[in-house]
């Protein structure tokens, strides 16, 4: 990416949030902290109204509007895309919403672009296994999501897998998270006084309370991280080329995939698992494009996997 494209990238990305830190900047583009700051003077020095405070980040000064933004071909593609996985992975709600915002992005896309979704929406698909349950026919997502952005308490009608019985749960909701075929909702429940981890399929009905609950509970990632010590869980990130990333789609969740984001030609992956040598195995058959960030500990595994194969393969061989 070129620097004026970068600068306008980097401009867009200030618009999309109330503030914004230069070290995400600075991952975002993998570029250092310096040239960050000299492509937000740029962005002064031609106008815009930007402020920044040390250690907090930057932001555009309120009431500031600039023109709508135009998506490329690649981005609208990328749109239609995620609408396959919203269609398949997500409830009725959710997928409403989804496809309102469809017709907003495409009501502004020029004619060549609008063409192209025309044209690439019956070439793309997402195929659930056979042994992946279909999505329950209740319709919870965007209330609890609505709750969790409003901190507003919720009561639940829960069955119980353990116990085979209905309960009624009183929780403060903190998020909600994919992981193996389902969605989850972490929260806060007052009859057991503590977190627990809610399977919303397993959700009867769900009640949004007018009551607010305190902002001190831990985020979602702080919970996940938290969870994972407790159940002897490896944190591992790894970082693999794009042009191999769609190759990974099928084998991440079987892998203990939680999260990743783009830094730069690259992709960041972040997973849990609870076997890092079935995850060293795993890794060795793409490795050779990509690299693990943490743990050192699989790092030494692939190493000596590698070094095994090597000696088994290639030491024993007649000159």
């Amino acid at each position: 990416m070129n620097r004026i494209d970068r600068i306008s990238a980097i401009l867009i990305q200030l618009q999309s949030r109330r503030v914004v830190k230069a070290a995400d900047i600075a991952g975002r583009f993998n570029i250092s902290l310096r040239t960050v700051y000299r492509d937000v003077k740029t962005l002064e020095e031609a106008g815009i109204p930007l402020i920044g405070e040390a250690g907090v980040g930057y932001s555009i000064m309120d009431g500031y509007r600039l023109p709508p933004v135009m998506f490329t071909k690649e981005e609208a593609t990328a749109f239609l895309t995620a609408e396959k996985f919203v269609e398949k992975l997500t409830d009725a709600s959710t997928m409403a919403h989804y496809r309102s915002a469809m017709y907003k992005v495409r009501a502004i896309l020029k004619t060549t672009e609008k063409d192209l979704l025309e044209g690439m929406d019956d070439r793309i698909a997402v195929l659930k296994t056979v042994n992946q349950p279909a999505m329950p026919a209740n319709d919870h997502i965007q209330t609890v999501l609505y709750s969790i952005a409003q901190k507003k308490v919720l009561v639940l009608n829960y069955f119980a897998q353990h116990s085979q019985e209905h309960t009624k749960r009183c929780v403060e909701p903190i998020g909600i998270f994919y992981l193996a075929n389902y969605w989850h909702l972490i929260a806060y429940c007052r009859l057991r006084k503590d977190y627990r981890d809610f399977r919303i399929d397993r959700i009867k009905n769900l009640t949004v309370t007018d009551e607010c609950y305190s902002d001190e509970h831990p985020d979602l990632k702080a919970y996940i991280a938290q969870t994972a010590k407790e159940k002897e869980l490896e944190a591992v990130v790894i970082i693999v080329e794009k042009r191999i990333h769609g190759f990974l789609e099928n084998q991440k969740y079987y892998s203990g995939f939680i999260s990743e984001k783009e830094v730069g030609d690259t992709v960041e992956m972040t997973f849990l698992t609870n076997s890092l040598e079935g995850f060293a195995r795993w890794y060795m058959m793409f490795g050779e494009q990509a690299e693990i960030i943490t743990p050192d500990s699989l790092k030494d595994r692939v190493r000596q996997l590698t070094e095994k194969l090597l000696q088994r393969n290639f030491n024993s061989v007649a000159y």
